[in-house]
């Protein structure tokens, strides 16, 4: 029995409005209307007003419970009774997991071995049965296709089915109610399936009330098919690298979504992780949200000078769940990337008073250590030399050089390391 999804079926591809008000209607009981609020730090960069929709405090964390449940509230009994099977390395199998238990229909997840302890522990309390396998995404998804077509189960792709982005098209609607005025959307950008939807929402919305809205795609730079796709004029499979935004690291858009996006979407750009971890660390301590890099991508964009808005803007926080491992890492690694941490090797002589000199040095110029390694052993040392390992709290880029600058005045030969 074959379980292959209908996403190549001759029909019309992109959503309608009344289609999208109906998804809304549909998942009132399921979903949350999440908030929006308006950022002061953001217009300030942008110019403009800039609104964040906190799609980070939805169910399960993220905006995928909306086409997971819609998705499967379209299947019929006799598929409900076989069950589903999807693969994900976190945001989808929660939304998967949570509209399966919703629905009462039993769902199989397979997720890679390497997957974040938390994405895991949700997934199975939501009642999911989780297959631990694979170094990467790829191979659950194959072993998840291979269980479908042995057992019948329903196989739930995660961005590039129809109802999926219908689903997803709700919080594009949310987004026009809650900012009316609202001209340019920013969406980050994976598989493609929530910005088609939103792209179909907005603009239809936009369209009923006679004016336009802008809506702008974000990848990451190390995972970023959409650009090439959109020139190509279909999708296009790259060789992806390794991005803190995991969530939207895919290497080939959808079939279902890239029609949309290709008529609806203005312009996709791109950022790279020191720009999604600069927005990752902005939003906690500017907006006191928590958001997975994926889900700050918009914000990266802005704060890099990608986009450009005439009015009032909205940017997408689209998911929350990041293991606070990585948070920890991602923090410090922000802080660096915005010149407000640093890490530096000294070689010094090995005689008393070498590191209250530095110390002195580094107070002087207005640093704050915080952290010291003062060792005899290392590669290259002389045996009259020691290393000192020092980090240092800084007030931004123009601060970070002034400190160097007054190591290198001292007499001594600064070495940044890597955060």
């Amino acid at each position: 029995m074959t379980t292959v999804e209908p996403e190549h079926q001759a029909v019309a591809r992109i959503p309608s409005l009344a289609e999208i008000e109906d998804a809304a209607r549909s998942l009132a009981g399921v979903i949350e209307h999440t908030p929006t609020q308006n950022s002061q730090h953001l217009s300030e960069v942008m110019g403009v007003p800039v609104s964040l929709k906190l799609e980070n405090l939805q169910r399960t964390g993220s905006f995928k419970v909306r086409g997971a449940t819609y998705r499967l509230s379209h299947l019929t009994a006799e598929e409900r009774a076989r069950g589903v099977v999807a693969a994900s390395a976190g945001n989808h199998a929660q939304g998967v997991a949570l509209a399966a238990r919703e629905l009462g229909i039993s769902a199989t997840i397979y997720m890679p071995l390497g997957v974040p302890v938390p994405k895991l522990l949700a997934t199975r309390g939501y009642g999911a049965e989780v297959v631990l396998q694979g170094d990467t995404v790829a191979e659950p998804l194959r072993l998840a296709a291979e269980h479908a077509e042995r057992t019948g189960a329903i196989l739930i792709h995660p961005f590039d089915h129809r109802d999926i982005v219908i689903g997803q098209a709700t919080l594009g609607l949310e987004v026009m109610d809650d900012v009316p005025d609202v001209e340019t959307i920013v969406v980050g950008v994976g598989g493609g399936g929530l910005i088609a939807g939103v792209a179909a929402a907005a603009k239809a919305r936009a369209k009923a009330e006679g004016r336009e809205v802008r809506i702008i795609g974000v990848q990451a730079e190390n995972a970023a098919p959409m650009p090439v796709s959109l020139e190509a004029g279909h999708p296009v499979e790259i060789t992806t690298k390794p991005t803190i935004a995991d969530g939207i690291l895919v290497a080939r858009p959808g079939e279902i979504p890239f029609e949309t996006i290709r008529e609806y979407v203005d312009e996709v750009v791109t950022v790279s992780d020191d720009d999604i971890a600069r927005a990752v660390l902005a939003l906690l301590e500017r907006a006191k949200v928590v958001v997975e890099p994926a889900g700050a991508v918009g914000v990266a964009a802005m704060m890099a000078g990608k986009v450009h808005s005439q009015g009032p803007t909205a940017a997408i926080l689209s998911g929350g769940n990041i293991d606070p491992l990585l948070l920890q890492r991602i923090m410090s690694h922000g802080l660096a990337a915005s010149g407000r941490y640093m890490t530096i090797r000294i070689p010094l002589p090995d005689r008393p008073g070498q590191l209250v000199m530095v110390s002195q040095v580094i107070a002087g110029a207005g640093g704050n250590v915080i952290e010291v390694l003062h060792t005899r052993h290392g590669q290259g040392l002389q045996v009259s030399e020691v290393n000192l390992q020092i980090s240092v709290e800084l007030r931004g880029a123009e601060h970070r050089e002034l400190v160097l600058q007054a190591l290198r005045d001292a007499g001594f030969t600064p070495e940044v390391l890597p955060d």
